[in-house]
């Protein structure tokens, strides 16, 4: 998993999460021995509220982890979605912590998964590996914090849009991206046939056009126009704290 050239770690042999490529060799070496690649399936659960917090995951590539909260009329509603740019569960916590919200898998693909309790130790090691994980955990803040705002001030239509455009940066996705109206409905926590509506909207004026389990963006430039601006602040923050970690068109495999 880590090789070294004149004592540099070569970053491309490391797992395709961002957070991971973004540390130095000497940290990464720290953790390298105890991660553990999976596949991830849809739906699949990683945390129920209650639970004891002692696996952290990694998404890599195009595989999507997202924060749901349920709500007194039993429907979830999805908070933020992490991709290639971070981890879920016990990124600051040391000791038992019960998970507050349901994690699952939004999109399927490879996780790389470590004990808690390895990271903790790691963290007591090194200085600037702390920092690096103290760091992301304020971007994740920033994530809810402006989700929190959002979901306020800004349309279904706005919402709908940024969601699309969302899940496309971190998938890579050049048109298909697999989100179902109702995966769609519980990032907006509205009912299906609100999703169904502005959906409908969005392909009377050509900019996606739907498919089995999938949306197709046939215009991305007027999708873009379309959202608020709630991903590019969340992406501006990133880049002042963590630069390089937030997935960008230009990045590369």
């Amino acid at each position: 998993m880590l090789r070294r050239r004149d004592e540099t770690a070569v970053v491309i042999d490391r797992p395709y999460n961002n957070l991971l490529r973004r540390l130095d060799a000497d940290d990464y070496a720290l953790l390298a021995p105890h991660l553990c690649y999976e596949e991830g399936e849809p739906d699949e659960l990683l945390y129920s509220p209650g639970d004891n917090v002692n696996v952290v995951h990694f998404p890599c590539g195009p595989s999507l982890a997202t924060f749901l909260v349920a709500n007194e009329d039993g429907r979830d509603v999805e908070t933020i979605l992490v991709g290639r740019e971070g981890a879920v569960g016990g990124i600051v916590s040391e000791g038992y912590l019960p998970a507050y919200t349901r994690i699952s898998v939004k999109f399927g693909g490879p996780f790389v998964r470590m004990p808690v309790d390895q990271l903790d130790a790691a963290k007591l090691r090194s200085k600037t590996l702390r920092n690096v994980f103290t760091r992301y955990a304020d971007c994740l803040l920033a994530q809810i914090f402006q989700s929190t705002a959002c979901n306020a001030i800004h349309s279904i239509e706005q919402r709908t849009a940024k969601w699309i455009m969302s899940a496309m940066e971190r998938t890579d996705a050049e048109e298909i991206v697999p989100l179902t109206h109702e995966q769609l409905s519980t990032l907006l926590g509205v009912g299906r046939s609100y999703t169904s509506r502005v959906i409908q909207i969005f392909k009377a004026e050509g900019i996606l056009e739907t498919r089995r389990g999938a949306i197709r963006v046939r215009d991305r430039a007027a999708l873009k126009g379309r959202a608020c601006l709630c991903n590019q602040s969340v992406k501006n923050h990133f880049e002042e704290v963590l630069s390089g970690v937030y997935p960008t068109a230009e990045e590369g495999a």
